[in-house]
């Protein structure tokens, strides 16, 4: 059974698709590709159809990620095949867990920076698509410092060995 994890934030071109790319590249070297499965979506649908924004592409390929990506609104249908949904900041976490269908599914939503135990209380990760690129460096540090403890998480829930 493959475990499903989708990335949200706000249009789809920014902090998501960077979190996706990040966390698959992390899933890949932990050699559970094959069992989990990264994807991301947008609270909002501006931007539906469109790449990544440059400034993203640009900072995955510095730092050797793939940003092959399109663009897409979430749905709440999708919350039936999702292990989890991941929110980018607590704006989301909100709209995501009223969309959910159930509470279960509410239940499935959680923010990207809870997994990274140094964030302390600050578990937003800021948008950096009206700044430049430095915001975007900043993102995909935080970005990269929660995967670590979200492929834990994961592992943990893949292997059986969730508490």
């Amino acid at each position: 059974m493959t475990y499903r994890v989708c990335f949200v934030c706000t249009g789809n071109i920014c902090r998501s698709p960077m979190a996706e790319s990040v966390f698959r590249a992390r899933v890949t070297e932990a050699g559970l590709d094959d069992r989990v499965e990264a994807d991301s979506a947008g609270t909002g649908g501006w931007h539906e159809g469109d790449g990544a924004d440059p400034r993203t592409v640009r900072v995955l390929a510095e730092h050797g990620y793939d940003s092959d990506h399109t663009a897409r609104r979430f749905q709440a249908s999708w919350f039936a095949r999702l292990d989890l949904v991941i929110a980018l900041d607590s704006g989301h976490l909100k709209a995501l867990r009223r969309l959910a269908p159930t509470a279960e599914d509410a239940r499935k939503v959680r923010l990207l920076r809870a997994y990274d135990p140094a964030a302390g209380d600050d578990l937003d990760v800021p948008d950096p698509y009206y700044g430049g690129l430095d915001g975007f460096e900043e993102c995909l540090e935080m970005v990269e410092a929660a995967s670590e403890g979200l492929l834990a998480a994961v592992r943990d829930e893949v292997e059986g060995t969730a508490a």
